[in-house]
Order: structure tokens, then sequence, then C-alpha cells
């Protein structure tokens, strides 16, 4: 509970066990908010503009692996609503807090802070983290938190609303890529988790991450910001800032995505990156497999390769995690041999 950096952050210095090897670092090198990862307007997709909404989005998949959406559908109030009472969770009482704080990774919902397991890392990642399962919510919302006092209510209108959006999304990549209606329903989109990332203001921004280099290792991913910029994106070798846009929502290619659609989507490394000024919270929505789920390319997108070769969701999330995320080795292990 000690260790949480918005316990202890203010007027301090970095501490060393913060500091990222040199290659690592976000260092000095300014990294502006970049204008060229498409922003696409859902609600045109239900008019005679769909095809068109579809071919941006699979454009944005292949190219960047992440796009924004605006006119989303889910309600501002909604969405305010919602952030706000998750920047409160971090602004409770340490009693309060200290109710959530758990180093057990078998623990379903639990406030933790660096990464997942803290106390085996040899450099910590600057944030605090809240998460929990979302899916079946009748079930998981009796572990989220019990303050604030609002906070079931209003996060699982907007759990209920980020799975829906979701599903339309995965509706619409399903068309580009010609497979039938509902090809991404059931277990392949079943389970779902909220992931709440908080970024205290930082002492010395150059030389730690929030959160290291990595790929999501689930279907795909939906991120509401927060205020400020931090999320920057790999792309062709460097670093891109994703802007920050009112209401907008930031929508990501996971690794089942690029492997059902076998290395036609594009999973993208993302990194985020801290700054001195304010904190920063932002709120991740990841939809993924149920565990026993088989997972391969879709038949029609095998052509003459099949890139991967069929897995049980549990086999690649077993991998992930013992690999600390290395999506090179990870990949490898997935890869068809014939």
């Amino acid at each position: 509970m000690a260790q949480l950096v918005s316990s202890w952050y203010q007027n301090k210095t970095l501490p060393e066990s913060y500091i990222f090897p040199p290659e690592t670092r976000p260092g000095d090198l300014i990294v502006p908010a970049c204008k060229t990862i498409p922003v696409i307007d859902l609600g045109k997709a239900e008019g005679q503009n769909r095809a068109d909404i579809v071919r941006q989005i699979l454009t944005a998949c292949e190219e960047y692996g992440f796009l924004q959406v605006v006119n989303h559908g889910i309600p501002e109030e909604v969405m305010k609503a919602s952030m706000d009472v998750l920047k409160e969770v971090f602004e409770m009482p340490a009693e309060d807090k200290a109710m959530l704080y758990s180093e057990d990774p078998k623990r379903s919902c639990r406030l933790l802070t660096g990464g997942a397991r803290y106390a085996r890392e040899k450099v910590h990642h600057w944030r605090d983290n809240l998460r929990h399962p979302c899916h079946p919510l009748q079930d998981c919302i009796k572990h989220w938190p019990e303050k604030p006092i609002r906070y079931r209510e209003i996060v699982a209108t907007f759990a209920t609303e980020l799975k829906k959006l979701g599903s339309r999304i995965l509706e619409l990549v399903a068309e580009g890529l010609g497979l039938e209606s509902g090809y991404f329903g059931d277990k392949l989109s079943e389970s779902t988790k909220l992931s709440v990332n908080h970024y205290p203001p930082c002492p010395d921004p150059s030389l730690t991450l929030g959160l290291s280099k990595h790929c999501d290792p689930n279907l795909i991913t939906i991120v509401h910001q927060g205020d400020e910029n931090g999320l920057q994106v790999l792309n062709s070798g460097e670093w891109i800032g994703v802007e920050f846009l009112q209401n907008a929502l930031v929508v990501n290619i996971g690794h089942q995505l690029q492997i059902i659609s076998n290395n036609k989507l594009k999973c993208s490394e993302h990194r985020v990156v801290t700054n001195s000024r304010v904190a920063r919270t932002s709120a991740v929505f990841f939809i993924y497999p149920t565990d026993n789920c088989i997972v391969e390319p879709a038949k029609s997108l095998i052509g003459d390769t099949s890139h991967y070769r069929a897995f049980e969701f549990k086999e690649f999330k077993h991998e992930y995690f013992t690999n600390n995320g290395n999506s090179e080795v990870v990949m490898e292990r997935f890869k068809s041999q014939a």
C-alpha cells in the first residue's frame, strides 16, 4: 500500500527503482501529438457511407493498428461521469485505498502499483492501476470497489456501453475482412476487463515510463485517454503521439485480431510517457476470448499460407505473461510450422 506512487510522489526526486535503462527511456526526444492516426466518424457507419467507413477502419488497422473514433454512440455524460469516478478512486483516503490494494495476481479486483508483479520487477512503471473483470457483469460487480459510492452503478453503465461499441467495431472489421456477420461474436469476444491507469506528475519524465513498449494480448482494446496526451505508438520505427481529442476514444488491435486476420491487420507496439505538470488518468477496456476459445486464422483469409497454428487462448495468455509481454518471442511460439 505504501508503494502506491500517488501516496508519496510529491516533492520527491525520481527513485532509482523507477529509472529505466538508457535504451528504453523516452529521453528528451520531443514526440509531437500526431494528426496522422486516423479519426473515424462512426456516426456515418449506418448510412450510405458505411462502405467508406469500413474501408477507413481497415486501412487504419493495416497501417497503424490504431484509430480514434468519434460520434461513437456513448453519451458524453456517461463518459464524463465515468472518468470522474475513476479519478476519485486515486484521490480516496489511504484507508479506503488499502481495502483495494493487493499484490496477489489471483485477486480479480485490485489496486496495484507499477506492473502486475511489483515485487519481482527490476524497474517500476510510474503508475498506479485499478483492474477488474467486467463479464459476466452481474457476478463481477459484487467484487468491484464499494467506494466511491456510485462506482459500481456508473462504471457498470460505462462497461456495458464500451462492450456494445467494441462489438460494433468488430462487426465493421469483419465486414472489411470479408468475414460473415457475427464472426467475432460469442466466445471470441466474450471476456472483458477494465484497467484504470493513474499517472501522477513525475519529477523527471525523461527517465521513466508510465508503461513500457508492448502489444496487447487480447482481441481489441478501447481507451479513454483522459485529459492529457501520453499514449505513443511505434510506427515505421518512430514514436508518434496519439493526440488527445475531446470525447474521442482510441481503438487498437490486439494480438488475437492480428492472428485471426492472418497478419492482414497490424498489432502495433505502444507505450505511455509521463509529464511533470499534472496527473493523468486513463481507462482501458480489453475485449478478449474466453480461456478455452480456439483462436486461429480465419479460413477465408489463409490463401496459400496460414501464418499461425490453432490454439486455446489460455495457452497464449500463459506464454504472454511468462515472457513478460515480449511480442517477438510470444508470437514465434504460435507461428505455423507448415
